[in-house]
C-alpha cells in the first residue's frame, strides 16, 4: 500500500490519472504479439483547426535554473528485469478495464507539458518550453518544444493537444469520468500555431497550482479512430508516446516489454537527459510476490521493493546480503502520503449509522499492528490527507483503540447484546462486515485487526481477490469495508472521493458513497477559491468533516522507501530525490543505470564464492521529524 507515484510527474499533470475508474475485468483476447503493436492512420478522417492570434501582454515564463538530479556518469544500455502480479486487461489507458494494475506502466510512455522538480517542487519544462498565465486567472498559455516527437516519429503539434479534447469527451471511450473532466473542467484547447496552446480551466486558481490542476497530455491524432469499436479495435494496440519507453514486445499472460527510443528526442534535453537508461525493462507477471522473491535472488529480476516488514527483517538477510551480491537501501522521503486505510460503504444498511462506523473506527488496534506485526517500522496515519505540508489539517488525531469508546457508540447503533460468540446482534443481524483486499502478505495485518474487533463484539469477514476482482468490486460499491490505499496528488482532492456527485454510483472514486450537501458546498468552494490561503482553510475545514465522519479510518504511512538492488544497479550520489516513489522505477525518475561490467564480476564471483562489501544505505536527507 506504498504511495501510488508522487513523481510519475507526466501523469500527476494530466490531472486524472488517478481519477479514471476501471470497468469490469475482461477476457483476454486471443491475439498475436504482432497485431498487438498495430498501428494506424486516420489523418484523412480528423477535423481541422484553425490558428488564432495570441492576446498582448504575456510574459512567458520558463525554469532552466534548478539543478540537474540525475547523474553525470549514467550510461545507457541493458535489459532492466521487474516483476508484476498481474497482465494487463488493456493495452488501453482509457475506457473499460484500462485502470488495471499494470495502468501505470502503460500512463508512462506519455509527457505531460510541464512537470515537477522533485526536489526543489517548482514547475520545470517537459512538453512545453516555456508557459505564461492569462489574467482571468484559469488560463494558461504554452509554446510547445517542437524537438517532441511521438515513438513512431511523427510531430507532437498544437492539433494533438486539441485532439485530446475531442477524444477525452467522446463517448466512444467509453470513460464517463473523462467526459467529465474534460468537458466540465477543462473548459477548452486554444491553438494559437503549430506549436502554441493554451488551456482554460473552469475556475480561477492560484498560480502555483494552476499549471498542475490544468494540464493535460497529447493525444496522437494521426492514431485514433473514433467510432463505434474504437473500445474493442484499440484493446491490444500500443498507442504511440513522448517519452523514453514504448511497449515493444508482449507474450500474453507472460510479460510485456517496453523498448527505449534510440533516437529519443528527449536525450538532450536538461531535466531529461542521463534518465530512462535501460535499453529495454521487461515487465514479467509472476502472480505470487514469494515465488517473484526467489526469481529475484536468482539475479532474473534485478530489484525488489522490500517496503513490507518480513521481507525487510526476514527475507532481505542472509548469503546474497552478507556476500555484497544485493546492497539494501532505505531512503527517506518528503512527499504526501497515501491514505491507506478502511473505507466504509455507508450505503451498506449498518455502516449507514455513523454509531457503528465510530465505534468500529475504535475498535481498530491500530497501535497494536504497528508494533507487532509491522515491526514499529510504519508510522500512523493521522488523516487522509497526511503530509500535504500547510494543507494537512494539525489538529486531527487518528481515533485510538479504546472498548469503552467502541462500547458506547455501537450500544447507540442498536447492537447492544451480544450472542453466544461474543458478537453483537441487532434484531438477529450479526454486526458482521466483511472486508475486501487484494494482497496477500496483508492477511496477518488484517487477521490482527480481526481478532481484536472481536473483543467490541463486531466480526470481519476477511475476502482476499486478486487486484483487479478487488478493484472492480471496489468501484462498482459492492464492498462493505474496502482495505486499500489511494493514490497522492498535489494538493488534497475532495471532489472525486467525497462530492455526492459521485456517490451511489459505479466507477467513481466516492468508495465511501458519502452524501452530504454542506460538505458539497464547501467542496465546491475549495475549487473555485483562487488564493492559497482560502484553499488551505477549506482544505481544514473539509478534512475535519470526513473525520467527523467516520467514512475513513486511516491506518498507517510510510515516509521511506526500502529496496534490494543488485549490485550492477548504479545509482547517482545522491541516491534519489526528495519526493521519489521508487528508486528502481526505470520509467519515472528513472535515475538508476546498468553496469554490464559489474553485472559480469558480480555473477562470475557468486560462482566462485568470492565476496564484496556489503552495503546497507540509510540516507535520512530528507526525513521529515
Amino acid at each position: 500500500m506504498k504511495r501510488a507515484l508522487f513523481l510519475a510527474l507526466s501523469l500527476f499533470l494530466v490531472s486524472c490519472s488517478q481519477d479514471d475508474a476501471p470497468q469490469a475485468p475482461g477476457q483476454i483476447p486471443d491475439t498475436d504479439a504482432a497485431e498487438l503493436t498495430l498501428q494506424s492512420r486516420f489523418v484523412e478522417e480528423l477535423p481541422t483547426y484553425e490558428s488564432l492570434p495570441l492576446p498582448a501582454g504575456l510574459e512567458w515564463v520558463t525554469n532552466v535554473e534548478d539543478p540537474v538530479w540525475s547523474s553525470p556518469e549514467a550510461t545507457l544500455g541493458g535489459t532492466f528485469n521487474i516483476s508484476v502480479l498481474s497482465f494487463p486487461l488493456t493495452l488501453r489507458t482509457v475506457g473499460p478495464d484500462s485502470n488495471d494494475s499494470f495502468s501505470a506502466y502503460k500512463r508512462y510512455t506519455n509527457l505531460g507539458l510541464v512537470s515537477i522538480h522533485p526536489n526543489t517542487l517548482n514547475f520545470i519544462p517537459q512538453l512545453a518550453t516555456h508557459w505564461a498565465f492569462g489574467p482571468d486567472g484559469k488560463t494558461v498559455y504554452y509554446r510547445l518544444d517542437p524537438d517532441a516527437r511521438w515513438s513512431d516519429g511523427e510531430l507532437v503539434t498544437a492539433d494533438d493537444y486539441l485532439f485530446t479534447i475531442d477524444f477525452m469527451r467522446s463517448e466512444h471511450i467509453v470513460a464517463p469520468w473523462y467526459n467529465n473532466h474534460y468537458t466540465n473542467q477543462i473548459v477548452s484547447v486554444i491553438k494559437y500555431d503549430d506549436y502554441t496552446i493554451s488551456v482554460e480551466g473552469a475556475t480561477a486558481k492560484p498560480k502555483e497550482e494552476l499549471l498542475y490542476e490544468y494540464g493535460l497530455n497529447p493525444t496522437p491524432r494521426h492514431f485514433h479512430k473514433l467510432d463505434a469499436n474504437w473500445v474493442q479495435d484499440y484493446s491490444w494496440r500500443s498507442e504511440p508516446g513522448t517519452g523514453a519507453y514504448r511497449i515493444s514486445r508482449i507474450e500474453k499472460g507472460q510479460f510485456v516489454e517496453f523498448g527505449r527510443q534510440e533516437d529519443w528526442w528527449g536525450n538532450g534535453k536538461r531535466y531529461l537527459a542521463k534518465r530512462f537508461n535501460p535499453d529495454t525493462v521487461r515487465v514479467t507477471v509472476i502472480r505470487d510476490m514469494n515465488v517473484a522473491w526467489e526469481y529475484f535472488l536468482r539475479g532474473e529480476i534485478d530489484a525488489f521493493p522490500v517496503l513490507m516488514p518480513r521481507f525487510w527483517h526476514e527475507k532481505a538477510q542472509g548469503e546474497p546480503f552478507d556476500n555484497g551480491y544485493i546492497n539494501r537501501i532505505k531512503f527517506y522521503t518528503d512527499t504526501p502520503q497515501p491514505s491507506a486505510g478502511l473505507w466504509l460503504n455507508t450505503d451498506d444498511p449498518i455502516l449507514a449509522d455513523r454509531n457503528v462506523r465510530l465505534g468500529l473506527a475504535h475498535a481498530m488496534n491500530i497501535d497494536l499492528l504497528l508494533s507487532t506485526v509491522l515491526r514499529g517500522d510504519y508510522e500512523r496515519l493521522k488523516t487522509h490527507h497526511d503530509g500535504y505540508w500547510d494543507y494537512s489539517n494539525p489538529n486531527i488525531q487518528p481515533r485510538e483503540f479504546d472498548l469503552q469508546k467502541a462500547d458506547e457508540y455501537l450500544d447507540a447503533s442498536g447492537f447492544p447484546n451480544r450472542g453466544p460468540d461474543g458478537i453483537r446482534m441487532r434484531d438477529g443481524q450479526r454486526l458482521a462486515l466483511r472486508v475486501v483486499y487484494s494482497t496477500q502478505e496483508h492477511t496477518p495485518r488484517l487477521v490482527l485487526l480481526r481478532e481484536e474487533a472481536k473483543k467490541a463484539g463486531i466480526e470481519l469477514n476477511l475476502q482476499l481477490l486478486d487486484s483487479s476482482a478487488a478493484f472492480k468490486q471496489i468501484l462498482e460499491k459492492q464492498h462493505q469495508v474496502a482495505w486499500m490505499a489511494w493514490g497522492i496528488g498535489l494538493t488534497p482532492r475532495f471532489w472525486q472521493h467525497y462530492h455526492s456527485e459521485n456517490a451511489h454510483k459505479p466507477q467513481t472514486n466516492n468508495i465511501t458513497n458519502t452524501d452530504d450537501p454542506q460538505m458539497d458546498a464547501l467542496i465546491m468552494e475549495y475549487r473555485a477559491a483562487t488564493d492559497r490561503e482560502t484553499r488551505v482553510r477549506l482544505a481544514h475545514q473539509l478534512e475535519q468533516m470526513v473525520h467527523e465522519s467516520g467514512v475513513f479510518i486511516p491506518t498507517y504511512k510510510v515516509p521511506y522507501t526500502r529496496e534490494a538492488y543488485w549490485r550492477w544497479l548504479r545509482l547517482p550520489e545522491h541516491y534519489a530525490s526528495r519526493t521519489t516513489e521508487a528508486i528502481f522505477n526505470p520509467m519515472v525518475e528513472g535515475l538508476f543505470w546498468i553496469d554490464e561490467e559489474i553485472k559480469a564480476e558480480t555473477l562470475a564471483a557468486k560462482d566462485r564464492g568470492d565476496t564484496f562489501e556489503v552495503v546497507n544505505i540509510a540516507d535520512t536527507t530528507w526525513r521529515i521529524e
